[in-house]
């Protein structure tokens, strides 16, 4: 596929200040940035962003940088020097977003906190991530996506209650915060532009992006002192709703917790009496006798291998699917067909797939400019459009802060 180029993108007039490293604050910035907002990414000279770094490379440089990085400008200043902020706050002046997520208090030792930059700028929309937010007697701890899980609740939830919580395969904490962060900053812009409003800071903490999507975790406690423990791969309190094996060695994940689902699902397993049990007509019933509904629905998986199982319960009607591989995905001729995987070439000619945008707008989708870029690669356009001159620039490289 080919690179978007010229799209009239629905945030083409939108410029973002993106301050800070790794996941949370970046990826707010990608969301932006594939939807044509103007991202100038801010880096430590010599070394970047940690993200090259992390996880698979390629010639050096991490897989996962080029899709996360992309359609973004790289720009290397050092923070910590007077001429670097100077020029940041050139930089705020005319933008309509800053992202960051250092620890709280340290952009305000570096003169570039909220009240600094909106009193530059107080059209300034600032979306401010970390571990506990920017107030409270935890605000001041390092945090990371993996402490947030674990403080957010939904650690302690995962895997079997007889083995250690486990955590999931991303940094869910992390991408929970940058979505949030990006809702803030959309209703922001709309109270600024729409309302007659001023500009605002917007405060995420990680721990209270995953606390957000807990669900009915803390009523439950509170008005039946319920705590919600580990359940391996079923879902407690809605039935039925698990993984089975196949004959194959293959798992399925069953959903059959609609009424009319179950029904069916028993049906098609050749159950009848189950789908007309009147005890198991409705959920709470079938709460009741969930282990009964599991073993029968088990035993009928592992007679089969998975292929079968699918087809049979696509002919009735009842959500199921495969545990999915990244080579699954890959392949899938509905991933492929909604163009969530898109092919394009590195520079050195490698091909790479990377994830289609998310979410898909029917009149202005977003897509991909160009992957992320080389380190610095855009600093001395950027600092010129600002009035750095080409001196001065070049003083600066001299001295490591540019």
């Amino acid at each position: 596929m080919s690179q978007q180029k010229n799209a009239d993108l629905p945030l083409k007039d939108i410029k973002v200040i993106e301050l800070g490293a790794l996941i949370a604050g970046p990826y707010a910035s990608t969301i932006l940035g594939q939807f044509g907002a103007d991202v100038i990414k801010i880096e430590p000279p010599g070394e970047g962003d940690p993200l090259r770094k992390w996880r698979k490379l390629h010639d050096g440089t991490s897989l996962w940088w080029y899709t996360q990085s992309r359609n973004k400008k790289s720009v290397t200043l050092d923070l910590k020097a007077p001429e670097a902020q100077d020029v940041v706050r050139k930089l705020a002046a005319e933008a309509d977003i800053v992202i960051e997520n250092f620890r709280p208090g340290t952009l305000e030792k570096w003169g570039l906190g909220w009240e600094q930059l909106s009193a530059i700028n107080p059209d300034l929309i600032m979306v401010r991530i970390s571990g506990y937010g920017q107030t409270g007697p935890a605000s001041q701890r390092p945090g990371f996506a993996a402490i947030a899980e674990c403080m957010g609740g939904l650690r302690y939830v995962t895997g079997y209650q007889d083995r250690a919580p486990v955590r999931t395969g991303v940094s869910l904490g992390d991408t929970l915060a940058s979505l949030y962060g990006i809702i803030g900053a959309l209703i922001a812009m709309h109270h600024l532009k729409v309302n007659g409003g001023k500009g605002q800071y917007i405060d995420v903490a990680l721990y209270e992006a995953v606390f957000a999507v807990m669900e009915s975790l803390v009523p439950e406690y509170s008005a039946q002192g319920y705590v919600r423990e580990r359940s391996g791969s079923s879902l407690p309190g809605i039935a039925p709703s698990n993984t089975y094996v196949c004959a194959d060695g293959h798992y399925v994940a069953i959903a059959g917790n609609g009424d009319g689902i179950f029904k069916r699902l028993m049906t098609a397993i050749g159950r009848e009496d189950l789908a007309l049990d009147p005890e198991l007509a409705h959920n709470d019933g079938r709460v009741r006798h969930v282990d009964l509904i599991d073993d029968a629905i088990l035993e009928w998986t592992v007679r089969h291998d998975l292929d079968t199982v699918l087809k049979v319960l696509e002919q009735a009607a009842v959500p199921s699917g495969r545990i999915y591989t990244a080579e699954d995905i890959v392949k899938d001729e509905h991933y492929l067909a909604r163009e969530m995987i898109q092919r394009f070439t590195l520079p050195d000619g490698l091909p790479i797939d990377l994830p289609g945008v998310v979410p898909k707008l029917s009149a202005t989708p977003g897509g991909t400019r160009w992957l992320g870029p080389e380190l610095g690669q855009h600093t001395a356009e950027v600092l010129k459009e600002i009035g750095v001159t080409p001196e001065q620039y070049q003083r600066m490289r001299d001295a490591g802060i540019a």
